[in-house]
């Protein structure tokens, strides 16, 4: 898997994460269908955008872009609603493309096994299987998998012909022009030609952000191989790489105004909020307005004199009271001495009740384990199953719920402040309703 968008599931909500990845698995599929089953490793995060462009911008149903799916061990032999139709078979032929562009790139470069003669031979076959898979699969929705591989061709020919000191747009223009067209075709598929130009625009810039992410985070490691890369070649220092980063994602953010879609949820999140944390993924966090209160409030307006504030708790000094719920962290209001506290299910647990991994809650029983060899049993089933690996399941001996190992590995959401970091500065949320960002800011 490669890309630069890779939302947390930390971060969507519980409908956007279904509908994440029922694009993802279908982008997979319609590789599948439509170009054998290799061809599922050019799965990527960018390329199923395509998919969600599509759907975004149709008036459809939302039954008629999805089919039910049969057990894949990677979501732990479950059946799944997944995307289809054109959108999925557009995302499909531009992955391969762009896979095919990527594989002959390190062919080209002899990068790690790519330089050994067999392996560069099997590659190359590959790669032609694959312009002709990916051509014949874009012709079908009517797009014209050339301009991507045009672009390829032109990428090179700049790479060897770029003088020192050049501008490094110049070594993006190929990528842009590819993503561009990538985009605008959505709008042709989903019946909305006022969206092309925003789309080009926005395509024009992600492809051009792309670039310079793969650039910046590849660049160490291009100097101690001695490879070539675009920032190193164009003497662009990383603060002139991140400024163009940031204005990429700004420009991005700006032509999605312009796009009429049905529904903008994903969409917005994907590239209006993922973009950006893709750019502090490699370049850090960015020094944040004043604006948005979630990051920059003084310690003074959200903690009192003995703790968090509580309804109508003073602010700073000339401020007066705040109203309840203008603080995200502000504590819940306390319960009347003389009120009995509330009882039944779904009553909150007292804070003197041991909570937390290891506790079983109160008023429940303790799971009976199983025993070594029924445990082994069932361990050895969900193994093979890939339930142990990739969802939520019964532990095979204790039968405590637990996360998969892919759930459990370490994952840059970051803070729940940081889930809106675009709020403020003429902030791109303004209107948007974001589904699944609770951090509190006015998005």
């Amino acid at each position: 898997m490669f890309g630069i968008i890779r939302p947390c599931r930390h971060r969507l909500s519980e409908r956007l994460q279904a509908s994440w990845m029922a694009h993802l698995c279908g982008l997979c599929l319609a590789l599948r269908d439509d170009h054998g089953q290799l061809a599922r490793t050019a799965t990527n995060y960018d390329g199923l955008i395509i998919s969600v462009l599509v759907e975004a911008q149709s008036a459809k149903d939302d039954a008629s872009w999805r089919r039910t799916a049969g057990p894949c061990p990677l979501r732990g032999m479950r059946t799944a609603s997944v995307a289809k139709g054109e959108g999925a078979r557009l995302a499909a032929a531009v992955s391969l493309a762009l896979a095919s562009v990527k594989i002959r790139d390190h062919v080209e470069d002899r990068d790690g096994v790519f330089a050994r003669r067999p392996v560069a031979a099997g590659a190359r076959a590959v790669t032609r299987r694959w312009d002709r898979k990916s051509a014949g699969g874009a012709s079908a929705v009517g797009f014209d998998t050339a301009v991507l591989l045009d672009a390829a061709s032109r990428q090179g020919e700049l790479e060897r012909g770029l003088l020192p000191g050049g501008s490094v747009l110049l070594v993006t223009e190929p990528t842009e022009s590819a993503t561009s067209a990538a985009f605008a075709h959505t709008a042709v598929l989903a019946g909305r030609p006022g969206n092309a130009a925003p789309l080009a625009e926005a395509g024009r810039l992600f492809g051009r952000l792309a670039h310079l992410l793969d650039a910046a985070e590849d660049q160490a490691e291009d100097a101690a191989s001695g490879a070539w890369n675009p920032l190193t070649a164009t003497g662009t220092d990383r603060t002139e790489a991140e400024r163009l980063s940031r204005d990429a994602v700004h420009g991005i953010r700006l032509a999605l105004r312009e796009v009429e879609l049905t529904d903008r949820t994903l969409v917005h999140v994907l590239l209006a909020h993922e973009t950006e944390r893709a750019v502090e993924r490699v370049f850090g966090p960015a020094a944040h307005s004043a604006s948005c209160r979630t990051r920059t409030a003084p310690a003074a307006e959200q903690h009192g004199p003995h703790g968090p504030a509580g309804p109508g708790t003073a602010g700073p000094e000339g401020a007066g009271p705040r109203p309840l719920g203008s603080n995200p962290y502000q504590s819940p209001p306390r319960q009347d001495p003389g009120q009995a506290p509330p009882t039944g299910p779904g009553a909150p647990i007292p804070p003197w009740v041991p909570q937390g991994p290891g506790f079983t809650p109160p008023g429940g029983r303790p799971p009976h384990r199983r025993n070594l060899l029924a445990g082994c049993a069932v361990w050895a089933l969900m193994a093979c199953t890939c339930q142990l690996m990739c969802c939520s399941h019964d532990d095979p001996f204790s039968r405590e719920r637990k996360e998969g190992w892919c759930a459990r590995q370490d994952c840059d959401c970051g803070d729940c402040a940081d889930c809106c970091q675009c709020c403020g500065d003429g902030g791109c949320c303004d209107g948007c309703g974001c589904d699944g960002c609770d951090c509190g800011c006015d998005c």
